[in-house]
């Protein structure tokens, strides 16, 4: 079984839709599933539920043309926000077993192969630089993907793709960002979270 794709919807939607944000005061996450505490930064604001679900449609979409099989997702969102245009903070979890799904960070890799050569089969112009490492938050190590996208109008945008299995639950946490003063503030919420394992 292949990891499921829609923990990356987010990088194809946000390519095709834009929305403006308000400014809100910071406010903090807890995640009891995880014991995870992250402080969401200020000017972000909640994106709605239908809104999500319709960005994540939009994706399935994308990647479905490009893989030529239906995607389901079972993903459960912890939280969605936005700031301005293209700034989005977005983590969700799914179920993903090694002894069935088989080995997690093949899986990973595979997801990004795919959504990849989907930004590559819906925008034809564009240049992608990507890169993987390991990255420590709270004393715990997580896989993280990067994907910088350079636009023919020069606009870059760029996507951060923290995962890691917390047993048999697999935890992304998705920084797509265009400003890169949002971006700084969003990795830096992220990097100052906590586990309480």
């Amino acid at each position: 079984m292949m990891k499921t794709f829609t923990l990356f919807f987010i990088f194809l939607a946000l390519t095709l839709q834009g929305c403006v944000g308000q400014s809100i005061p910071k406010r903090e996450v807890y995640n009891k599933d995880f014991n995870w505490t992250i402080t969401i930064p200020e000017d972000f604001e909640n994106v709605s539920v239908k809104e999500w679900k319709k960005m994540q449609n939009r994706g399935a979409q994308a990647i479905e043309q490009t893989i030529n099989e239906e995607v389901i997702n079972e993903t459960k969102t912890i939280f969605v926000f936005k700031s301005d245009q293209l700034n989005y903070f977005e983590s969700s979890y799914e179920t993903f077993d090694t002894s069935t799904d088989g080995d997690y960070l093949t899986a990973c890799k595979s997801v990004i192969e795919v959504l990849y050569q989907t930004f590559i089969n819906q925008m034809p112009g564009i240049n992608i630089d990507t890169s993987s490492t390991v990255e420590t938050i709270d004393n715990l190590q997580f896989q993280c993907f990067k994907l910088k996208v350079l636009y023919p109008n020069q606009v870059t945008l760029n996507a951060l793709m923290y995962c890691r299995l917390f047993d048999k639950q697999d935890l992304t946490v998705n920084i797509i960002y265009v400003d890169p003063k949002k971006g700084k503030a969003m990795l830096d919420a992220l990097k100052k979270s906590k586990f309480n394992t």
